[in-house]
């Protein structure tokens, strides 16, 4: 379960990896991946959605 949960988590993250700019659009599909794929992992609700929302909101605010 921990392997397949990384893999995805990984595949989001490539995904960002290749890009020459980074939006919002793109960090939302990585954001909706990665929730997928923890709330496939039986993580409780409302952690994934606490992470997720930590997550972007840093992410929108850096400087690549």
């Amino acid at each position: 379960m921990f392997e397949y949960m990384g893999d995805r988590i990984s595949n989001a993250i490539k995904n960002i990896r290749g890009m020459g700019k980074i939006t919002e659009e793109n960090i939302s599909d990585a954001m909706r991946e990665i929730r997928i794929a923890l709330l496939e992992a039986d993580v409780n609700y409302q952690v994934v959605k606490e992470f997720v929302n930590n997550v972007k909101e840093k992410a929108l605010n850096a400087e690549v």
